[in-house]
């Protein structure tokens, strides 16, 4: 017999898969809503934790590059004192700390601005070998971290200068909210700096500094532990093909205390691209983010309806085998004896016939068949004739009454186990109604698109400071050749500009680089800082302008791409995420979108009217839960602080479904449906393939045996699978061939008496 052919191994699979996931019904539908914290904010704290670390790696790359290409147009210039160069960096860049420049001869001192740097920090002699001038974190006496930045200033006929400048580890525009802190470690876990609730400014009472003592010390084990799993490869510490964020990270559980929960979320600074490096990832930091949260003590989770449900497919599915076994492979298997026995010789006995379908019909034809066989070998009470017809000559008439075929049985067991698969995969355990969506999933959808606001708006910031520093530099002496390289440079160091160009105050380009201006032919710079340019066409042209000293109003032009807008859009676990003008109209969004369209819904468009209201002194970013038509999470936030891009006006709105977080209502709604899912696969399967292996041949097999025991003795009788089906068609076709051999013995016999008459 085959292994994977005949009667046995579909029940079997059947009655194997149906117990297996009767216990996996059992088992996962009563654990849902086990967990102290809902793995929807577990996750949400993770996602905190890489926007941070998203935000950190983009500034102090960001600084990197700014103060190495401020440096390099500063050596293809002429030379300058020292007090000239700190000058012009602050003028243009308020993001350090302190700038020094330093004769790397000498050692001495040559112009200082801001914070007093720890210049004992730097070896002189180690900074031309190669990673001599990689930026390094030094501790300053009062304790706090600070990154220092190396940069070469080189002329001819003057001394090698270095020019320092400190960037302090803190988070730019990450919105905390009021219950969060956030810091960074390094690699052997310890805090180099902290934001949020541990900030000392806000301790103001003797039980608020004991939930702040109780909090570092989370914060410092939380942190020890994050540095251990940030070690780890990212492609090995996250599941295969899940995407997303490209460093490592992950959430922490603490522990409770005063019915309040510790987590954490870590991640690590990671490359803007898959297996990139850039200065700043290779620093070894890694962000943590620590939030209380209050348990759930009002959600229990009831595993009667789990036990229910495995018990009646326990009962439905017993009713299902045991129809199939009794209807089915019990009497396949014994015809396939009965036949045997036939075969052999023995043909005492009457062949006992199934009482259902195809079986039937067969044991009925191996009935007539055997007393064919005796009268063929001289029955002595004659009921046949040797050729095994009637003794008129005619066939035996059979009486063929209503028969249950076998694919009636097979679907009576189909529509058994459909009536408890459907419900679960259709019916039962529907969260809309009922779903509870944790506060701290709304908050965190407002807090992470306030942080995504500031991030877009810093971008646009700090592209208009690239193009104020490239403006102070070019000046009134630079030649067109001269314009061009240094936009060039400027391109290729930061992949924000599409095109750049030198715009004359009467609308002459007088150099570009890049793809071809978009400004109005004819028009000068204008006075804005940033503009959205072209708000009809398909593609938004945002401009931002910064003039050009001494130039009679010319000014350096840079047009931002639009895919390094959506680039920004794109953070993980935020759902569609859209960038939004002052008339509401889509600039850029983190998935497919068509410029200058309308928010596709309504209650955003009331959501962003109600964030850009005024509230104080500033719009407020907000968030909702809607649950009209599905449970939908929104936030809004507009444009806040300072910077030539705050006129603009824009929002970034973002909203997602509930039903894709993992929030306990719909995980067991998700797992109710896979079990039904389970079943049905389970069902069509194992019913389809005894459908395929035996019914279908089965009832070939009762039509050839039906016509072989009316007469037909011509047509062979060929098996075609290794089974019971099969082993039934040889012993029919033994039969056959022997019935022929009795009809040609008697036609033998018969020709001499028919020659003496």
């Amino acid at each position: 017999m085959s292994l994977l052919g005949g009667i046995r191994p579909p029940i079997a699979a059947l009655a194997a898969l149906l117990l297996s996931l009767a216990a996996l019904t059992a088992f996962h539908l009563g654990r849902v809503g086990n967990d102290p914290v809902s793995e929807a904010v577990m996750t949400s704290q993770q996602h905190v934790a890489e926007d941070g670390a998203i935000a950190l790696r983009a500034s102090l790359d960001e600084s990197i590059t700014d103060l190495n290409r401020t440096t390099a147009l500063f050596n293809a210039g002429k030379p300058v004192s020292a007090d000239a160069v700190l000058d012009k960096i602050g003028s243009v860049y308020q993001k350090w700390r302190g700038t020094a420049v330093l004769e790397i001869k000498s050692g001495k001192l040559l112009a200082a601005r801001g914070e007093t740097l720890p210049l004992t920090a730097i070896d002189r002699g180690k900074l031309s070998e190669e990673g001599g001038l990689d930026p390094r974190m030094v501790r300053l006496e009062n304790g706090e971290t600070r990154l220092l930045i190396l940069s070469v200033l080189s002329w001819e006929d003057r001394p090698q200068q270095l020019l320092i400048a400190s960037s302090s580890l803190k988070f730019p525009g990450v919105s905390l909210g009021k219950f969060r802190a956030i810091a960074v470690v390094d690699s052997t876990g310890e805090i180099l700096s902290s934001d949020g609730i541990l900030a000392d400014e806000q301790i103001l009472s003797d039980e608020v500094k004991e939930d702040a003592e109780r909090s570092r010390k989370e914060l410092r084990g939380f942190s020890r532990t994050a540095a251990k799993k940030a070690a780890q490869h990212p492609v090995k510490a996250k599941e295969p093909g899940s995407g997303g964020f490209l460093g490592v990270s992950g959430s922490l559980l603490g522990d409770e205390a005063g019915g309040e929960r510790a987590l954490a979320g870590y991640a690590t600074l990671a490359a803007p691209e898959a297996g990139g490096q850039t200065a700043a990832t290779g620093l070894g930091l890694t962000v943590v983010a620590l939030l209380h949260v209050t348990e759930d003590t009002t959600r229990t989770t009831n595993s009667i309806f789990g036990l229910l449900a495995a018990g009646s497919l326990l009962v439905i599915g017993a009713l299902a085998v045991g129809l199939l076994y009794g209807t089915v492979q019990r009497p396949l298997l014994q015809l396939f004896l009965e036949s045997r026995r036939l075969t052999r010789g023995d043909l005492r006995r009457p062949v006992g016939a199934p009482r259902f379908g195809e079986t039937r019909r067969i044991g009925e034809a191996l009935e007539r068949l055997r007393q064919q066989l005796l009268g063929g070998t001289g029955d002595p009470d004659g009921s046949a004739d040797g050729d095994g017809s009637a003794g008129d000559g005619s066939a035996a008439p059979v009486r063929r009454g209503r028969r249950v075929g076998s694919r009636a049985l097979l679907t009576v067991s189909a529509v058994l186990l459909l009536a408890w698969c459907a419900p679960l995969a259709l019916v039962l355990n529907r969260a809309e109604a009922t779903v509870v969506v944790p506060q701290q999933l709304v908050n965190d959808q407002r807090e992470r698109t306030d942080t995504l606001t500031d991030r877009v708006r810093r971008a646009l910031n700090e592209g208009h400071a690239d193009l104020t520093s490239v403006a102070s530099l070019i000046g009134d002496q630079t030649s067109p050749g001269d314009m061009t390289a240094v936009l060039d440079r400027t391109r290729k160091e930061h992949l924000r500009y599409e095109s750049l160009y030198v715009l004359s105050a009467d609308g002459e380009i007088l150099a570009r680089a890049g793809e071809d201006p978009r400004h109005p032919a004819g028009k000068g710079p204008g006075t804005e800082q940033i503009v959205l340019r072209d708000d009809s066409g398909k593609v938004p042209v945002i401009s931002a302008y910064a003039e050009v000293p001494g130039r009679d109003g010319a000014a350096v032009v840079g047009e931002f791409r639009i895919g390094f807008l959506n680039s920004l859009l794109k953070q993980p676990g935020l759902g569609q995420v859209r960038l939004i003008d002052e008339k509401q109209r889509v600039i850029a969004a983190n998935s497919g979108y068509r410029a200058f369209q309308e928010l596709p819904d309504k209650k955003l468009s009331s959501l962003v009217a109600g964030a850009n209201q005024k509230v104080g002194l500033s719009p407020r970013p907000s968030s909702v839960l809607y649950r009209d038509e599905g449970v939908q999470i929104a936030a809004a936030a507009p444009f806040v602080g300072g910077g030539p891009a705050k006129p603009l006006g824009w929002t970034v709105v973002s909203w997602q479904p509930a039903a894709g977080l993992d929030i306990p209502e719909y995980s067991l709604q998700n797992r109710t449906v896979l079990a039904g899912l389970l079943g049905l696969t389970a069902t069509a399967a194992c019913l389809g393939w005894l459908h395929i292996v035996v019914v279908r041949p089965l009832r070939e097999l009762a039509d050839r045996a039906e016509a072989l025991a009316d007469g037909d003795r011509r047509t062979v009788l060929y098996p075609r699978n290794h089974d019971e089906v099969g082993a039934v068609t040889r012993s029919l076709e033994l039969i056959r061939q022997e019935l022929q051999r009795q009809t040609q013995q008697r036609k033998r016999d018969a020709t001499p008496l028919a020659g003496r008459n």
